[in-house]
């Protein structure tokens, strides 16, 4: 069984998901790791390595920089590389903030999470090209974000893939800790799109768990640990799966001004800091720098963590069937969100693949809230794919955070000059620009066109008049 690893210099990451898949106790595994640095590689598989014989498994690793002989005759596909590395972070960040969107990690939407996809999506598009000619029956497993725009173009392919993230089982853990329950026995329904997925249901031994979680989030002390996802909460009447740092960015009310910044994101770190994705990119780049941070890593199987991805991996060979929250075309699952949309839905893995599970409709208001990202998602895919510039313009003009701060023309002056430092990374722009539209000055003793006016318009103007 061949599992590549597109983007194994993502160090942390690849560690975590190899270690998960040795844990698994599925055997004659073959892994390829692909990644641009060489070095980032050594460390990898000399770790991998030191696992495998620590423990007697049956496994082998070897490394490439070429992504096709990576993705030659694979069985699956695990992506989770970065577009232009630490620099890209800091220009998604400082770039707007000169401009007054502050975000906290601009990663999934907002100006930031924009210009990440439009960088990752001509390289996964590249890669769907490669696994569809070198290995069409491989699962692609895509962790690489914004994960809704990734997923919504992949969309576009033959390629069959599912993106994965973490946000719902961690989401349980705190719903766990807050109505004093074990987060396994816990019943529950999930549906909407990544990083704002609905618990339509939470039941702890055929009770609902909700009239609890409600009443905990009206307290000061539990209230304080998740300031704006407990005002979703509290005013939409569900709860979701994204933390108050990204949170705050998807929706125009918490960080358009001092005032709501204060009031809501004023936690340290994923809490809403400023930059803080930034600062903390910052940090694992400078301790990366150092060398082999995997060096003094024990070899112990660990217990596997909450990444779906080795779990997917296993039910399918194993033919034990698999319940996760997968990022899926909707193809009409959710019947109140678009039928060609990235959604984050259930899903069961098994041997016969996998197979989406049938949500209907979302709450009005939860599908609206979604609504407003999945706008830009769609914006953000159709600019990548005919590189047209305005199209860009057009996504930061609907981003929800974006258009609470900036006028259409601040708008379009910060998407030129973000496009502008980042064209070596963006190759379907080649060549192109954002055009600009000045202020037009109106004089003073300006005298009018003469154009057809709104009739109520007109009465309203001779009411005027009367009126003086």
């Amino acid at each position: 069984m061949k599992i590549s690893i597109i983007g194994a210099g993502s160090i942390v990451f690849s560690k975590t998901i190899m270690l998960d898949i040795l844990a698994s106790g599925l055997e004659s595994i073959n892994f390829c790791l692909m990644d641009l640095s060489e070095e980032r590689l050594t460390y990898v598989k000399r770790f991998a390595d030191r696992v495998i014989k620590g423990n007697g498994l049956s496994a082998e690793v070897v490394t490439t920089t070429d992504r096709r002989e990576a993705v030659r005759d694979a069985d699956y596909v695990i992506s989770t590389f970065q577009i232009g590395g630490l620099k890209t972070i800091i220009q998604d960040y400082e770039i707007p903030m000169k401009y007054g969107v502050d975000q906290c990690i601009g990663d999934t939407l907002s100006p930031g999470g924009i210009f990440r996809a439009l960088r990752s999506i001509p390289v996964t598009l590249d890669l769907a090209s490669d696994i569809d000619e070198l290995s069409p029956k491989a699962l692609l497993l895509n962790y690489v974000n914004p994960m809704s725009m990734v997923c919504y173009a992949l969309g576009k392919t033959a390629v069959n893939f599912v993106g994965l993230c973490h946000g719902v089982q961690v989401s349980l853990d705190l719903i766990a800790s807050y109505c004093d329950v074990p987060k396994h026995e816990i019943n529950f329904l999930n549906a909407g799109i990544n990083h704002m997925g609905w618990f339509l249901k939470l039941e702890h031994n055929g009770k609902n768990l909700y009239p609890l979680l409600r009443e905990r989030f009206e307290k000061p002390e539990y209230y304080a640990n998740e300031k704006v996802r407990g005002e979703v909460f509290r005013q939409f009447g569900y709860f979701m799966t994204e933390s108050t740092g990204h949170l705050s960015e998807y929706l125009p009310y918490f960080r358009k001004n001092k005032k709501a910044l204060d009031l809501y994101c004023n936690e340290p770190a994923f809490g809403g800091e400023s930059g803080a994705h930034v600062k903390w990119s910052k940090t694992v780049a400078k301790n990366i720098a150092k060398g082999d941070i995997l060096k003094d890593e024990p070899s112990t199987l660990p217990e596997r963590s909450v990444e779906y991805g080795s779990y997917v991996i296993e039910a399918i060979e194993t033919n034990h069937p698999f319940h996760f929250q997968g990022n899926v075309i909707n193809n009409g699952m959710i019947t109140n969100l678009p039928y060609d949309s990235c959604v984050e839905i259930p899903v069961f893995a098994d041997a016969n693949g996998l197979q989406k599970v049938f949500v209907g409709n979302l709450p009005t208001q939860c599908a609206a809230l979604n609504m407003t990202n999945i706008n830009v998602h769609r914006l953000t895919v159709e600019a990548s794919l005919s590189g047209d510039t305005e199209g860009i313009v057009h996504a930061c003009a609907l981003d929800p955070l974006t258009s609470a701060v900036l006028t259409l023309k601040e708008i379009r002056e910060m998407a030129s000059e973000m496009l502008e430092s980042q064209k070596q990374w963006l190759p379907q722009f080649t060549g192109k620009t954002i055009t600009p539209k000045p202020t037009i000055s109106i004089p003073e003793n300006l005298t009018r066109a003469e154009v057809p006016v709104d009739p109520a318009l007109a009465i309203a103007h001779q009411f005027s008049k009367l009126v003086k």
